[in-house]
């Protein structure tokens, strides 16, 4: 293996866990200060006498080591697994709750010492709060350092079908990430719409490989060209370059399938009911939990924007639409009014433009800012939506996309979202509807709570950058 390549695939795992390692063995130590030499010991009294700070330093070494190997088992530290903050967010609360129940287990088994319980509430607090700064500050230094110097960074050519590549390349270019660097793309003539450098045809890999020694081939092909495929594992066979796949064909059949037992035949389940049984108590509970206490802290905040809004041109505080929702069927969904009355009286059913002439000087900032989305967290109390899932479009649109997207009704099986997988990752306003879709379907077949979670944060930021938003 060439220096290079061995470099970016070591360092940057390296220095996640010194990093991981060093804010565990603070939040440990800084747990030990709390209990046993700040002010809170006069709030709680020691009652057992002050334990040597040796004891527990040791203790600390050993739990660093047990939580950086629950990070392992859980990829974290994967040279090839790409992670951004808000994909370790749910990552670390995992793991440190973990951590800690293995941390109180060893403690009760072990009879030469008694640790305090109250240090172990710290410890689980502390060891949330340590890690997840320490992962900020591993993503923003590489980021910002070690990206722009190819750490971490892999060379990849982008081969594939012509009808493909210019959705996609588009896509790659939203990619904030940028742990790849695409050095061109192949396929079988040079495409007008693809702003990447046209290297050649698949025959021309052979040569194009050891022109370019790219770290990988990302393949991205139409389901009836597994031909293609093949004779490019043929071109790269004993050839150190990695193949990254985008599986087309599983856009038709589902991206998370099964396989089950039935009269002693394997069978697969390419379809299953969502959000069933514990599932869709959970995600209804945390909708339910998360909507109200945010409509209560924000309650006042509520009050100043309907004032806004009033002042700021004739009609109504709110925005009343019909959409449709969960099963097909119709809601209204509220907003907060961003646009003049009567705004598509002339016009009919439109998509808001860039720039559009119908918003309001207080309803731009409101869009800019998705505060004029706030009001469905009351559809969500209502259960006409919920916190994350597809975004719910009207009868008119939902009607013309059905007769030509592929899995476009599959949007419906589930509650319409306040936020979506496919706007966190950036489409939103005039993105195409197909990619959009597919990002929706994707979320429907691989719902976690963890997944919600991670688009809830991704949303803030996707807020603070405004982009697409209007």
């Amino acid at each position: 293996m060439k220096f290079g390549i061995f470099k970016r695939n070591l360092f940057i795992p390296f220095l996640k866990i010194l990093i991981d390692a060093l804010a565990l063995e603070s939040a440990f130590i800084f747990s030990y200060i709390m209990r046993f030499e700040s002010p809170f010991r006069e709030l709680v009294p020691v009652t057992k006498g002050f334990p040597p700070f040796s004891v527990y330093f040791f203790t600390s070494v050993f739990l660093t080591i047990i939580y950086i190997f629950i990070f392992s088992l859980n990829r974290s530290y994967r040279s090839r697994y790409f992670t951004s903050f808000t994909e370790d967010i749910p990552v670390v609360l995992r793991v440190c709750f973990m951590g800690i129940l293995v941390a109180m287990s060893s403690a009760f088994l072990y009879r030469g010492f008694s640790y305090s319980r109250l240090t172990f509430i710290f410890m689980f607090v502390n060891t949330n709060i340590f890690v997840l700064i320490g992962r900020y500050i591993f993503h923003y230094v590489k980021r910002k350092h070690l990206i722009p110097k190819g750490y971490s960074v892999q060379k990849l050519f982008l081969v594939g079908s012509p009808g493909l590549l210019p959705g996609f390349t588009q896509q790659v270019h939203r990619d904030k990430n940028q742990y790849f660097e695409i050095l061109g793309y192949c396929s079988r003539h040079d495409l007008e719409d693809v702003n990447l450098n046209y290297l050649g045809t698949i025959e021309d890999l052979p040569g194009l490989i050891g022109e370019y020694s790219p770290d990988g081939l990302l393949l991205v092909f139409e389901a009836d060209q597994h031909q293609d495929i093949l004779k490019i594992m043929e071109i790269t066979e004993g050839k150190n370059v990695e193949l990254f796949f985008i599986p087309h064909f599983l856009y038709l059949i589902g991206s998370r399938t099964s396989a089950i037992e039935i009269a002693g035949m394997p069978v697969i389940r390419l379809k299953a009911v969502a959000f069933s049984g514990w599932q869709g108590f959970l995600k209804r509970t945390f909708d339910l939990v998360i909507s109200a206490m945010v409509l209560l802290i924000l309650s006042p905040f509520f009050m100043v924007i309907a004032v806004a809004v009033k002042f700021s041109s004739r009609g109504p505080v709110f925005y009343q639409q019909k959409r449709v929702g969960l099963d097909g069927k119709e809601f209204t969904m509220l907003k907060f009014r961003s646009m003049v009355a009567e705004a598509e009286k002339q016009t009919g059913p439109v998509w808001a433009q860039k720039k559009d002439p119908r918003v309001t000087v207080v309803g731009r900032i409101l869009r800019r800012t998705s505060l004029d989305e706030l009001p469905q967290l009351i559809n969500v109390i209502k259960g006409d939506m919920s916190l994350v899932g597809p975004r719910p479009e009207r009868k008119v649109f939902v009607e013309e996309f059905q007769q030509y997207i592929p899995k476009y009704a599959e949007r419906h099986r589930v509650r319409s979202g306040v936020t979506g997988w496919a706007q966190v990752n950036g489409l939103r306003g005039q993105s195409p509807i197909e990619e959009r879709t597919r990002y929706d379907v994707y979320y429907i077949e691989n719902w976690s709570l963890a997944f919600d979670i991670k688009i809830i944060l991704m949303t803030f930021m996707a807020i603070v950058r405004g982009e697409n938003a209007y």
